[in-house]
């Protein structure tokens, strides 16, 4: 069985204390990232959903970096969402930004009605490249 290891990023230690559990766990050459939001370095809700997006997005890079990885070596998306149909749009241009090179990764969106008092979250598994 594959050795476990915790991934952090160079910030947001105490967020992952205060709620006990890893940004990510590394198995093998598999990376298992926890859903990431759009919290601002006291831990609150960015309030523009926009930018909370693009915060999500961001909170996330810092974890596929702490691993060796970029969003080129993420297989699979799950995003969280509080109102999709009005949140589409928002999030979709963003999610290029990130996702630009094909094959895109395989992506699965959930309505939600509770997101702890974010309106947008994302997790991912990547595979991390050889010779890390």
């Amino acid at each position: 069985m594959a050795q476990r290891h915790a991934i952090f990023p160079a910030s947001r230690h105490a967020l992952y204390e205060k709620h006990g559990y890893s940004a990510a766990v590394l198995s093998g050459d598999l990376l298992f990232v926890s859903g990431q939001v759009g919290s601002l370095p006291d831990g609150s809700a960015e309030p523009d959903f926009g930018q909370q997006v693009r915060l999500a997005f961001k909170n996330l890079e810092a974890i596929l970096e702490a691993a060796g990885c970029t969003f080129d070596d993420v297989l699979d998306v799950t995003t969280f969402h509080t109102d999709p149909g009005k949140q589409f749009e928002i999030v979709m241009p963003v999610k290029e930004q990130f996702f630009n090179k094909k094959p895109h990764p395989t992506w699965t969106a959930i309505g939600v009605n509770w997101l702890a008092g974010f309106d947008f979250e994302i997790k991912v598994m990547a595979r991390v490249p050889s010779g890390i």
